[in-house]
């Protein structure tokens, strides 16, 4: 489906009663990026964004690009370059240093964007009497594809790559601020000791993930385009240390989501040097299923 123009005005406005929001995510080599994941995140009010620098130590910089945001104090650069398996360790540090300062968390990553339908902005949204009982918001995620581009243009993602699926059962959190004995473990259940809410403040069953995509989910560009996604593998992972192995998972993923074609698959073995005769042999065996 692609997101019909006249969803994002249907707004429910709620008093804010001063609630103060983060968002804490890490970024490496995301600089092409880092304005238009800004931007939207400050239209939707968030009062500031941490941002944990994971680039090689001779790598770009986040300053090149928002170097206004961080002047008006909007944006807060943190140093995380050259740090391996990072992305845990940036969660846990975000909360630890500012769990007294801010009402809300959100810990997302840099390719992810939230979409709320009936609110207009994050603060009239996480203010509404059904998240009282909640200290974990789970938000579920819809995955745009690569939408058959194979190169970079420096257009925006939503432009870019209109289409998307909902076939994807994975969630990403906001979690309460001024909680104790927090400790964050894993990057999508955020923690296993509170009760966790979908987007409309109902109780989730930890055996059963309830969906929420029609009003309020996180678009993910999380393939973009052919030639952006064999960067993203080549760069390393977050979380885990890339490997061969590794790798051609990340390239499995890519084509549960994406069309097989021969260009692709050429760059892919081009970019990262990993024979992909599997996929040649399915795409001819889609060819000829075509034929016939």
């Amino acid at each position: 489906p692609t997101r019909r123009s006249s969803d994002l005005f249907y707004f429910i406005l709620y008093k804010n009663n001063d609630l103060k929001v983060c968002l804490c995510t890490i970024g490496k080599r995301e600089n092409k990026y880092a304005i238009e994941f800004v931007e939207h995140y400050k239209k939707y009010d968030i009062d500031k964004i941490f941002i944990y620098d994971n680039n090689d130590v001779e790598d770009e910089k986040f300053e090149t690009v928002l170097s206004d945001y961080i002047k008006n104090k909007f944006v807060d650069i943190k140093n995380y370059r050259g740090k391996i398996t990072a992305q845990i360790k940036m969660l846990n540090d975000c909360y630890k240093n500012n769990k007294n300062k801010y009402d809300w968390f959100i810990m997302l990553d840099m390719d992810e964007f939230i979409f709320l339908k009936n609110f207009a902005n994050i603060k009239s949204f996480l203010n509404d009497k059904r998240f009282k009982k909640c200290n974990l918001i789970h938000l579920n995620r819809v995955f745009h594809t690569d939408n058959n581009q194979v190169f970079y243009k420096n257009i925006s993602l939503f432009k870019r790559f209109p289409k998307y699926t909902k076939n994807v059962t994975s969630v990403k959190s906001i979690l309460r601020g001024h909680l104790f004995n927090i400790k964050i473990k894993n990057l999508h259940v955020i923690h296993h000791n509170y009760e966790s809410c979908n987007g409309f403040g109902d109780i989730i069953n930890k055996t059963k993930k309830s969906t929420d995509f029609k009003y309020y989910y996180l678009d993910h560009f999380y393939f973009k385009s052919t030639e952006e996604y064999i960067e993203k593998v080549n760069r390393g992972d977050a979380r885990f240390l890339i490997n061969e192995k590794l790798k051609l998972k990340k390239i499995k993923f890519y084509f549960l989501f994406n069309k097989i074609t021969k260009e692709k698959i050429k760059l892919f073995e081009q970019k990262i040097g990993i024979n992909l005769d599997i996929y040649k042999k399915k795409l001819k065996t889609l060819k000829n299923k075509k034929l016939n």
